[in-house]
């Protein structure tokens, strides 16, 4: 179905009138919103660019995941070529190098206030064996601060600056897409600071859809899908 389309049949006064826009990273969307709401402000969700930090972090832990599983196995075969019996490095929490990386996986997205202690002592032991994926997520870390305490939008523009910069002083692969990100949708990404809207309500409905659908396998009558939905998710009239 073609959205501007649909869209378009909307009075044009009332799309103009259209103030600001919610939107995710992908060109389509930023086409639809040009075009059906030429007056409005695009506001690229807050949520979308700090998914892309922690990504950039998970990539790190899951690169040197690979790498120590590969180191492991070259350990384990040259025990075996010396009749010896192979012996894993544990730490002091229990975990191998390999189980290290792999558990840290939940305590990466979260901020460090909300760990466990079990978490802290793993994050302890994650940040002194790899100090790369500690750098990593301060870096995404200060994102969501950002995003979390700044009010004024030309205030955010120098933090956001300053951030940039600090991506672009660690050289960290990983973090290539969301620095071409932020270079190429600045203002749009500023532009969460006029009223702090985020598409999360949206989002949140979406996922609820989603869910709704997977349970009843699949969607055979649209309209009946439809009003399904309506008469679970609609407000009361």
């Amino acid at each position: 179905m073609d959205v501007c389309k649909v869209l378009d049949e909307i009075d044009e006064k009332k799309r103009e009138d259209v103030e600001e826009v919610t939107l995710d990273l992908s060109d389509s969307m930023r086409k639809i919103v040009r075009h059906c709401f030429p007056k409005a402000k695009r506001v690229i969700d807050r949520f979308h660019i700090q998914k892309l930090a922690i990504d950039a972090v998970q990539q790190m832990r899951i690169e040197h995941r690979w790498a120590a599983l590969q180191e492991a196995n070259e350990e384990k075969e040259n025990a075996k070529l010396e009749k010896r019996a192979y012996q894993s490095v544990t730490f002091e929490n229990g975990d191998t190098r390999s189980e290290l990386l792999v558990r840290s996986r939940y305590l990466l997205f979260k901020s460090s206030e909300k760990w466990t202690d079990e978490q802290k002592l793993r994050a302890k032991i994650l940040f002194r064996e790899y100090p790369d994926i500690k750098k990593a997520y301060g870096l995404s870390h200060s994102l969501r601060m950002i995003f979390a305490k700044n009010t004024v939008k030309d205030a955010a523009r120098l933090s956001l600056a300053k951030w940039y910069n600090k991506v672009e002083e660690a050289n960290f692969h990983s973090f290539n897409v969301i620095a071409a990100t932020i270079y190429e949708h600045y203002d749009d990404i500023l532009n969460f600071y006029i009223n702090r809207a985020t598409n999360a309500a949206a989002e949140s409905f979406n996922a609820k859809i989603k869910l709704f659908r997977a349970n009843v396998r699949g969607v055979v009558d649209k309209s009946f899908f439809l009003f399904r939905i309506a008469k679970l998710y609609a407000y009361p009239h």
